[in-house]
């Protein structure tokens, strides 16, 4: 029945990962945080064990959904590479600091970020889109001029690495609105924001399972802070929705998808706030 479950999270999460770039961590965090809750593992753990086994699903549905969008032309890799860097160290860095927050904060944390990227995502960027998909055939080779310098961008890499592996997402709740603000349009923004995914769960999943051994969780089938069975059955499942999600985003307007995006991340935020006051 465990496996089943984590199955269905598996097929929304990979669904949210090709259509909104989130790499499917906002569905996994507050579904694993439900599950776990039900399973009776210790209200201390469980927050963290949500976040880590989320970091560790995303490394293969960001990977499907990478290879999706980069079909479409949709990926920035020179930006990819100026980010890369500083999101790998950022989000093992971030890993440690998670796990010296309480559950109970961690919920609160994460339910006021989504709220506010919702709001942002909403408000929209400073700066209107200079560009569209049909003159960014060969996006993997542009870089959009407005985008801040390459220190900059390592930079802004750490922080959003730092803040993903806090909050157990892929990065694109940030990496999204991030490059949406100097220009990039909806749809260029998720394709770099789901292969910028991937630095981001690597790291974050070694980290949780690095720093959970040393508190030495007592937790059944964990290594550390990821939860073996959740992460395979997850795993599976996600790696073929993914690829429907990313189609799926290709055919909706800019517009229809970040307003799509922000009330995910609405309803989302509404959750963790409700259960960590409660």
């Amino acid at each position: 029945m465990e496996l089943i479950i984590f199955l269905i999270i598996g097929a929304l999460a990979g669904f949210a990962a090709g259509l909104f770039g989130v790499g499917g961590g906002t569905i996994i965090v507050p579904l694993l945080f439900i599950v776990f809750t039900q399973m009776g593992y210790s209200p201390d753990n469980i927050m963290h064990l949500a976040l880590g086994t989320s970091l560790a699903t995303i490394i293969v549905t960001s990977i499907s959904s990478l290879m999706a969008h980069n079909k479409k032309g949709a990926v920035m890799w020179p930006v990819f590479k100026n980010l890369a860097p500083g999101l790998a160290i950022g989000c093992f860095l971030g890993a440690g600091i998670a796990g010296q927050i309480s559950g109970l904060y961690l919920q609160l944390i994460v339910g006021v970020f989504l709220l506010w990227v919702a709001y942002k995502m909403f408000k929209g960027g400073k700066k209107k889109a200079a560009a569209n998909m049909n003159s960014a055939s060969n996006t993997g080779s542009m870089v959009d001029s407005t985008l801040p310098s390459k220190p900059k961008q390592l930079a802004a890499g750490g922080i959003i690495g730092i803040a993903s592996a806090i909050f157990g997402i892929g990065g694109g709740s940030l990496t999204v609105p991030y490059l949406t603000r100097y220009g990039v349009v909806m749809q260029r923004a998720v394709g770099t924001s789901a292969a910028c995914g991937l630095p981001i769960a690597i790291a974050g999943a070694l980290g949780f399972m690095f720093f959970g051994m040393k508190q030495q969780v007592d937790v059944p089938n964990t290594i550390g802070f990821v939860h073996v069975y959740a992460f395979l059955g997850i795993s599976i499942m996600s790696f073929f929705t993914a690829k429907i999600g990313a189609k799926v985003a290709h055919i909706l307007s800019p517009q229809i998808l970040k307003k799509c995006f922000a009330v995910l991340l609405v309803v989302v935020g509404f959750y963790f706030l409700y259960k960590g006051l409660v």
